[in-house]
Order: structure tokens, then sequence, then C-alpha cells
């Protein structure tokens, strides 16, 4: 494995997840997450599919749905949460240390590692301390991709800031905040435009 691969990082991230999630009552598992379609227990279940996946079985897998990737997405979401919330949370921890994925770059598995858990980290109010050089690996790589999510367009013609490291991109209106929330609401997430100061934060959460 190549020294500069976020695989180590992923597998610290996904663990570290499992960890804060080890206690959580009924309710919490209910509770909505930023990616708003799903639960915090579907968001995990989305992570621990992700973690299964391979080029091939994610082919076959489009392929039997039409090629209709929500379809995919909920298909294998309801696989994973068959059970119950503490079943999902074994299955996900078994599968921590997995280096499979879909097709992609692997930078974008190490942004779904730190995004989705965001996404089920914040609405039940745990904090975590992220990687400062993950964050900043993570949000480089959205800059320039519309993979999914879109953030490329999202961010265009503003002047992103991190207050908390020396990171900047972009020209126009600026977006100044910790590098979290840069990275979150680069991918749309609507919660953290809050943390978010600056002209261009209205042109962001017009774009979200």
């Amino acid at each position: 494995m190549a020294s500069n691969s976020p695989w180590a990082t992923i597998h610290a991230e996904r663990l570290a997840l499992a960890d804060d999630l080890a206690s959580l009552t009924d309710e919490q598992w209910s509770t909505r997450s930023l990616c708003a379609k799903w639960s915090v227990w579907e968001t995990l279940g989305h992570m621990t599919a992700t973690a299964k996946m391979t080029p091939p079985k994610f082919f076959l897998g489009m392929l039997g749905t039409g090629l209709r990737f929500e379809t995919f997405a909920a298909k294998n979401v309801a696989a994973e949460t068959r059970g119950t919330p503490a079943d999902t949370l074994a299955e996900f921890r078994a599968v921590a240390g997995s280096t499979t994925s879909p097709p992609g770059p692997v930078d974008s598995w190490l942004g779904e590692t730190i995004v989705h858990a965001e996404d089920i980290r914040r609405p039940l109010g745990i904090e975590h301390a992220y990687p400062m050089d993950a964050l900043v690996r993570v949000a480089d790589f959205y800059k320039g991709s519309n993979l999914l999510i879109g953030a490329k367009n999202r961010i265009a013609g503003l002047t992103l800031r991190a207050t908390d490291t020396a990171w900047t991109i972009g020209s126009g209106p600026e977006v100044a905040g910790p590098m979290l929330a840069l990275t979150m609401a680069m991918t749309g997430r609507a919660a953290a435009l809050d943390d978010l100061s600056g002209e261009g934060v209205q042109t962001l959460r017009d774009r979200t």
C-alpha cells in the first residue's frame, strides 16, 4: 500500500465512529442524519455496504436496478439494516479494515468516510477531531469534482478560506470557517453553513 494512501485513515475513522455509536439508544439510531433521506442507522448501513463493495459487485448491482444509483443505494441500505442497529454496527466493525470499494478515486472513499461520519455525529451532538490533513485532502479532491455531489459547481465563483489551517481556494466572495465546515458545505450539507461567515455564504446556501 502506497505511503500516501488514505486507507489507514479510512480504517481509523471507521473504528472511531463505531466506538462513538456503541451506546446509542433506539431513539438516537432513528435520528435523521445530515444525509436527509437516511436516519443515523441507515447512513451507517450505507457506509457498511460501501466497505463491502467491489467494482464487479457495483456494476452488477447497477445493472440489476436499471442503472438507477439511488435505487441501488437504497437496496444496499435495506440489506444492511434488516436486523437491529447493533447488528449493523457489528457488521460495520467487521469490515472497518476493508480496502474494497466501488469504482472511483480512492480519495472519494476518504471523503465518504469523513462526510458520512459527520452526517451521523452532528445530529447526535457528538464532536470528533478529524485529522486535518485528511480534511484538506478531501476538500482538495472535492474542489475539482462534480462526481455525484456536485462540489465543483457548488463552490464556483467563491473563495473558500479555512480559519483553522492554511488553506484557501477560488476567487470571488469569501466563505470562511473551520475546515470541517467548509468540507461539509462543499458536499451540500446546509447545517455546516451555520459555522461559516462571509459574503459568499448566501450564494453557497442558495446552491445547497
